[in-house]
């Protein structure tokens, strides 16, 4: 009978808490029953994995190569933010990730994005106001509403925000929520508002002040936003209140390991193993209201074998029965896809990317490794022939973003952080609107690498002066169809040459798409400017000088 078999072992029941010797039987894809057995054999037997906060287009593959190399690591299933994609082309790119996910049986649950754009100082590829936010949240694929950037909004009450978050209530589909670094005051007034998570915490107080009005923590481990360390205790106080994503996740990340990584640290870290495991299985199950399966009778047979509880090495993964994962390699085959894509950017030449000397001190954006947050630096800036350009010796370099929507001058300023020597890099990955991003020490190579994308209309580029590289990314400027493997090597490749530049930043180009991503302080530059995120207003190069 398809989809029929036995399996036994140390079997983790999530929902009693208990973990037994026991039998489970899968009949048609479905959990037939589960019964204690003596003689059992000593693997884990546990529910799929979930990823309780992920953007897939982060990992650069399209959702049925995510798939594809997730399953091996136990992961069945993800709650996905497809906000990347829609700031580029709208419910159309939401309809394509519901449409490739549904090549392959894993489980993909996307929310309706609430931030198209993320604010009103960039520009996207598409707005979803109001009435788009309902016809997506009146479908059955769509699972919640997804996270509430505009922190600002719901603070002080802007009308378009307010009706968002009333047809979620509308709907009956929980909010995600995205609010760093607020006090008290403004978390409580944020959950009343009826947001219910945040991914976003980066000190266990500020978790804790959230817990207490009422949301739940989702610890983040990405590759560049890492918080686990930080936040992991709240599992031992609040197991109840917590979950596992990784958010953003290159796709080299992937190939390493996925929500399985976060549970073998947590275990080897001496945490509850039942508390552990329902982290990444029962506690999103049930809050989002998924369709993964919990080892109960009647459930989809969504299954994980893993060796033991230490090393937890994962040996098989089911999804609806199917074994689609064994012993490190996957069974899921790859799927073609198109490349729906908006590009309509304009070549730039080095005249574009120059920037006359201001009066007074220039705010520099500082980047800081493993973290979304950034500060602002003032310094004086080194000027050759009336003109401001990168100081290689106190690691100040140029960045620039341009509005890959339409044709128009580029926005630029300047950061530390990177510490390159030479050459540039450039990518049309920059959160939230996806427009082009560089960073570089010499405008000739910028200009070459924010061309080279254009001609390709999307991907990540480097140059190291004398030669260059390029990951093309043609499926909305954010991801390619290929072999998802194969990316993963490209991108490894491409991120080692990065790293040669100079710097100690362990995931350069990550960095890079996150410094035009304007709802995480304190500084950063959108396609219209340098923009202050603790005033939520464009901002000038120069500080202006008192008399």
């Amino acid at each position: 009978m398809k989809n029929s078999f036995t399996l036994t072992g140390q079997i983790a029941d999530v929902v009693t808490g208990i973990i037994f010797s026991g039998k489970i039987e899968v009949s048609e894809g479905k959990i037939k029953s589960v019964v204690p057995c003596k003689n059992a054999e000593e693997q884990i037997i546990i529910p799929g994995l979930v990823d309780a906060h992920v953007h897939i287009e982060s990992s650069m593959l399209v959702p049925s190569e995510f798939a594809r190399l997730a399953v091996v690591h136990g992961t069945v299933a993800t709650v996905s933010d497809p906000h990347e994609i829609a700031n580029v082309l709208g419910i159309e790119g939401v309809d394509f990730m519901i449409g490739n996910g549904k090549l392959t049986p894993f489980k993909f649950h996307f929310g309706a994005p609430s931030c198209v754009p993320a604010t009103g100082f960039e520009s996207s590829g598409a707005i979803l106001g109001s009435s788009q936010i309902d016809e997506l949240l009146s479908r059955d694929e769509i699972y919640y509403l997804s996270e509430m950037m505009n922190f600002p909004g719901v603070l002080f009450g802007d009308q378009e925000v307010l009706r968002k978050l009333a047809l979620a209530k509308q709907h009956g589909k929980p909010v995600d929520g995205h609010a760093p670094g607020l006090d008290r005051d403004g978390i409580e007034k944020y959950a009343a508002a009826g947001i219910s998570t945040d991914h976003e915490c980066v000190t266990i107080e500020e978790a804790l002040d959230k817990i207490r009005s009422g949301m739940k923590i989702l610890i983040r481990e990405g590759s560049a936003a890492k918080n686990f360390d930080t936040l992991l205790p709240l599992l031992a106080s609040y197991p109840d209140k917590v979950m596992f994503c990784s958010d953003d996740k290159h796709p080299d990340d992937l190939v390493a390991g996925h929500i399985n990584l976060l549970v073998r640290r947590a275990l080897r870290s001496g945490f509850d193993p039942m508390n552990t495991i329902r982290a990444c299985t029962l506690n999103p199950v049930r809050h989002y209201r998924l369709t993964s399966g919990l080892l109960q009778e009647g459930d989809p047979a969504d299954i994980v074998v893993a060796d033991n509880l230490n090393d937890f090495n994962i040996l098989k993964t089911y999804i609806n029965g199917d074994l689609v994962a064994s012993d490190g390699g996957s069974l899921l085959g790859s799927s073609g896809c198109g490349s729906p894509n908006h590009f309509l950017a304009s070549y730039v030449t080095d005249a574009d990317l120059s920037v006359k000397a201001g009066n007074g001190m220039m705010k520099v954006i500082h980047a800081t490794d493993g973290s979304l947050l950034t500060s602002v630096e003032r310094v004086t800036p080194l000027i050759k022939g009336g003109l401001v350009v990168p100081d290689l010796q106190n690691d100040i370099l140029k960045i620039v973003v341009i509005n890959r929507y339409k044709p128009s001058k580029p926005a630029i300023a300047f950061v530390s952080g990177f510490g390159f020597r030479k050459g540039a890099l450039a990518s049309t990955v920059a959160h939230d609107s996806h427009n082009i991003i560089c960073v570089g020490t010499i405008d000739d190579d910028m200009v070459s690498l924010i061309n080279t994308l254009i001609e390709n209309k999307g991907g990540i580029a480097i140059t190291d002066g004398i030669s260059s590289d390029v990951l093309p990314l043609p499926v909305a400027g954010l991801m390619s169809g290929e072999n998802g493997y194969e990316v993963a090597h490209k991108y490894q490749d491409i991120n080692s040459k990065a790293k040669a530049l100079g710097g100690t930043l362990g995931a350069p180009f990550m960095t890079l798409s996150f410094m035009a991503l304007l709802v995480i302080p304190e500084i950063k530059l959108s396609d219209k400017g340098l923009f202050d995120g603790t005033k939520f207003t464009l901002t000038e190069l120069f500080e202006i000088q008192e008399s």
